[in-house]
């Protein structure tokens, strides 16, 4: 039996298999309301053979979008926008459904991923103030956040466990913290960007404290057995900043506290990283290594684009489950021929079977 399509459990939520579709930013959201695009979009991811997608990365407040553009997941007009798109795919695929719940911190206000990267100061209509755990602009042309106060930091964590109530009101399965590439939690984490002098700035222990109390929020607001995973960036590549064995200790308190799983990545803090040469599976050692410490599965990414990496990566214990991102984008049919390059199957829409290559009569569960 191929290993990348064996069964996994992330909390009480049964995957029958091990692809996850991770979150990738569409900026093509209307005052963070979900629209025809993503109908189109995840209504096509959804039939990719994976066991989990995870929506995008999801502003918790209008405030916390990195772009003007981005989803948004806080009052009745959002969620009922996004419910739209989840009982559509509801109609025609089973796949379990994540959702990325996020707070640009200083790297919000910009525009369009696509384009060049530029802020849109306050007084611009596309633009707002933005925060941080300490005023520290994101690289030399970066807007200067403002250093929040303990009453906005609560404010903050509270906006999180709302949009997780509302994710979970409109059918979503799991929700995902996002605490990696430079967004805010990542800032609160990394010395980097954190220069507080208060109980979330200094140690590891207090600069962990946001990330924490976010998890600690959510995990109250939602039933018990609804997962709650999150997303980290395991090393800035900055001598001195955030790095692995901070991540370890990290992740040892989040699985204390019952985290769903931990999806670990890299960078994203600061342009003055230093990453090596870009390379299949080149974060893996991160994964790997906090896969060891912890008993919560661990999700490893980063260039995996070929059935039989994924299928040694899992066979190996690197990790738990492989997140197919880009490639995914570029073949959103990569589940399906992952199963018929390992001997394995999926189950595609009825509309679909008849689709089945000659040659491999045993690729579709009918």
């Amino acid at each position: 039996m191929s290993n990348l399509f064996s069964p996994i459990k992330i909390g009480g939520m049964e995957l029958n298999n091990r692809i996850v579709i991770p979150p990738m930013c569409q900026y093509s959201a209307g005052d963070g309301q979900a629209n025809e695009w993503h109908l189109a979009h995840y209504g096509n991811l959804a039939m990719s053979g994976a066991a989990l997608l995870i929506i995008e990365a999801t502003g918790v407040s209008p405030q916390g979008r990195i772009s003007y553009a981005d989803l948004g997941l806080w009052d009745k007009n959002t969620a009922h926008a996004l419910s739209k798109v989840i009982n559509f795919i509801r109609l025609h695929s089973d796949i379990k459904i994540g959702i990325q719940l996020a707070h640009a911190g200083r790297k919000a206000s910009t525009d369009l991923g696509w384009k060049p990267h530029r802020y849109f100061q306050p007084d611009d209509p596309r633009g707002w103030q933005v925060y941080a755990p300490s005023a520290i602009p994101f690289g030399a042309n970066g807007m200067v956040p403002k250093s929040l106060t303990k009453e906005e930091i609560k404010a903050i964590i509270a906006q999180f466990a709302e949009a997780a109530k509302l994710a979970y009101s409109i059918g979503i399965d799991m929700v995902e913290i996002h605490g990696a590439h430079g967004y805010l939690i990542h800032q609160f984490l990394s010395p980097v960007s954190n220069k507080r002098t208060d109980e979330y700035g200094g140690s590891p222990e207090n600069r962990m404290r946001f990330g924490l109390e976010v998890f600690d929020a959510i995990k109250a607001a939602v039933p018990a057995d609804f997962p709650v995973g999150i997303r980290i960036s395991a090393t800035d590549w900055i001598e001195g900043g955030w790095d692995i064995d901070q991540s370890i200790e990290f992740a040892r308190e989040l699985d204390k506290r019952g985290c769903g799983y931990i999806h670990v990545s890299t960078g994203g803090l600061d342009g003055s990283q230093q990453m090596p040469a870009l390379h299949p599976g080149y974060q893996l050692p991160f994964a790997e290594a906090i896969k060891k410490t912890v008993k919560m599965p661990v999700i490893g990414v980063g260039l995996i684009t070929d059935p039989a990496e994924a299928e040694q990566v899992i066979k190996e214990e690197m990790a738990d489950l492989i997140a197919i991102g880009r490639a995914m984008l570029y073949d959103p049919r990569w589940g399906w021929h992952a199963a018929a390059a390992l001997g394995a199957q999926v189950t595609p829409p009825p509309q679909y079977v008849r689709s089945e290559p000659h040659g491999q009569k045993e690729l579709f569960k009918k």
